[in-house]
């Protein structure tokens, strides 16, 4: 729980951070005309393709290292397939939290306050 803690509360700081550096771009597609839902999609489907790929380097990572894991603890499985796939979508059901917070917080602000603060 203390990772998936910490895994939260990285992605969202770092999703957050991406969102506010492109809130002037999200505001002036805003105020062109762009749909909120689309713009929205967009921040969400960077944001979980980054958590996509870091969940699979992980994996790889899990692969490579279960044997020592194994060995160091008492009646450990080495490669438990469902762990791996429930472990996977909670990471990725985390990350999409993290990353919609703050796609929809920036879509929701009005666009000539946005082009107005830089």
């Amino acid at each position: 729980l203390l990772a998936l803690g910490l895994l939260a509360a990285g992605t969202y700081g770092v999703m957050s951070f991406m969102v506010e550096q492109r809130t002037q771009e999200l505001g002036i597609r805003v105020a062109l005309g762009a749909q909120r839902t689309h713009l929205v999609w967009q921040v969400l489907r960077t944001g979980l393709t980054l958590s996509a790929v870091g969940i699979a380097l992980g994996l790889v990572g899990l692969l490579g290292v279960s044997g020592v894991v194994q060995s160091l603890l008492f009646q450990a499985q080495s490669l438990s397939p469902a762990v791996m796939v429930v472990a996977a979508a909670g990471l990725l059901a985390v990350a999409l939290t993290a990353t919609g917070l703050p796609a929809l917080r920036a879509t929701r602000s009005d666009p000539v306050e946005v082009m107005r603060m830089k």
